[in-house]
């Protein structure tokens, strides 16, 4: 006894299968979240006039935020627009904003590295 499904109910079927292959094939969510539910929507040179070149590196850590960047490309006042933008992402303001000595500072001279702490 062979079991046949009609070409009617077969077309749907094939065609929703097809429909939710391609769309796995899709882009990915970009909205990861960070630790303490914080969107890693960070888009620091559009979120302050950092431009992109002097931005080497944004991080969330325990205490609030890390920035590496070249003061040299960058406006005078970046630490305290980086710092503004960064805690508005957590809807808090800035608390202070420490300046640390580089751990490398031969693997890209003439960076700076802040750690932002927000309230």
């Amino acid at each position: 006894m062979t079991f046949s499904i009609p070409r009617t109910a077969a077309t749907p079927t094939a065609f929703i299968a097809a429909t939710l292959c391609l769309t796995a094939c899709g882009p990915r969510n970009t909205d990861d979240i960070l630790r303490g539910g914080v969107p890693a929507r960070t888009n620091l040179p559009h979120a302050t006039t950092l431009p992109v070149e002097a931005v080497r590196t944004v991080a969330r850590r325990d205490f609030g935020w890390r920035l590496i960047y070249h003061p040299v490309s960058a406006p005078a006042d970046a630490d305290q627009q980086a710092a503004y933008a960064l805690c508005r992402l957590e809807s808090r303001g800035v608390n202070r904003i420490e300046h640390v000595p580089s751990t490398a500072p031969e693997d890209d001279p003439g960076t700076r590295m802040i750690d932002i702490f927000c309230a």
